[in-house]
């Protein structure tokens, strides 16, 4: 049964995070069907294995080593439907999400086009209900099928029921370690519907723009900001962007006048940690094996040779610098994974 699944023992995967943190996996599949993967969670069921999913690797901080089986769903199929006017995309998880936001941009189809160079895998994408440039995936998910692990049964969520927040969802609370995501479904239009009002982004284009010619100048913006990680390891923004209370905002407002800040519902503002991170002076700073980039601080970089825990010591200690100036306590946005 193992062998018909292809599970590999003793996996490097190292290379399969963009941080490049040294991790071995003691088992790892990667399924192609819904069938496979199926059979490939009874197995691990069987064998009493913990099981950890991977999609793309972008946005996870690896432990050294991996008991149990890493599952990487291998489900690349996609397609389109059309009904009511709208155009739907039905996506395995394990599709890149670069390649589809480029081909349903290039058919002229509106909905994901600012969130264009996101690195990894469709089915990591509602975990993080991934966003950039004013706009989230929860823009224009309207379902999502997982598998559970425990049974193999496989059924659909609505958007509702991701509970998504920003850069939140069901799958990192509820759901967490219960479900694999298999698939996406994915409301887009031909009808233009251009979000541009979010740094830059409008300056850059043509009026009226195309989602090719956006999507486009999500990728130069994207270029010149953010170290690609095939030359420079990294998981792309590693913290998230804190969500502060209005009333504490007020306050840091009156000693840091020209502070970013972006109102939210319900009495917050969110703040923008690069800016909290350049103002301690640690854009460009270099803590052994780790740093921060030296165009854009909420970037950590590995610079080779260190480990999960060197990188977490690394940023522990730029969030003690951000917290100590100024009472805000800054959270990473990739998920640690733990052996």
């Amino acid at each position: 049964m193992a062998e018909h699944m292809n599970i590999d023992r003793g996996v490097e995967l190292t290379s399969a995070n963009t941080l490049k943190l040294p991790c071995r996996a003691e088992y790892f599949v990667a399924p192609s069907t819904l069938s496979a993967l199926r059979a490939t969670l009874a197995h691990a069921r069987h064998k009493g294995w913990p099981v950890t999913l991977l999609g793309g690797g972008s946005n996870v901080l690896l432990p050294e080593k991996l008991p149990g089986l890493v599952v990487r769903p291998a489900l690349q199929q996609w397609w389109l439907t059309r009904q009511q006017g709208s155009v739907y995309a039905h996506v395995g998880a394990g599709v890149n999400w670069h390649d589809l936001v480029m081909a349903t941009v290039q058919r002229g189809l509106w909905g994901i086009e600012n969130l264009a160079l996101i690195p990894g895998c469709c089915g990591a994408a509602p975990v993080q209900n991934i966003g950039a440039y004013g706009v989230e995936l929860a823009d224009t998910l309207q379902a999502v099928q997982v598998m559970e692990f425990a049974t193999g049964h496989t059924y659909w969520l609505s958007a509702k029921e991701c509970a998504f927040g920003y850069r939140d969802s069901v799958f990192k609370g509820a759901l967490a370690n219960k479900v694999v995501i298999t698939q996406l479904v994915l409301r887009l239009s031909r009808q233009p519907t251009p979000r541009l009002n979010y740094g830059d982004l409008a300056a850059r284009l043509p009026q009226p723009p195309t989602p090719l010619e956006v999507a486009e100048a999500v990728c130069a913006i994207r270029r010149e900001k953010l170290p690609d990680p095939q030359v420079l390891a990294n998981a792309g923004s590693f913290f998230k962007n804190p969500l502060v209370s209005d009333q504490w905002v007020a306050q840091l407002l009156k000693i840091y006048p020209i502070m970013p800040h972006f109102p939210q519902q319900e009495g917050q503002t969110k703040l923008a940690a690069g800016w909290l991170i350049d103002q301690c002076g640690l854009k460009g700073m270099r803590d052994g094996a780790f740093g921060v980039h030296q165009h854009q601080a909420l970037v950590l970089v590995h610079f080779g040779g260190g480990d999960r825990q060197g990188l977490i010591k690394t940023a522990s200690a730029i969030a003690d610098k951000v917290e100590a100036r100024f009472g805000v306590r800054l959270e990473p946005e990739p998920r640690l994974i733990n052996s």
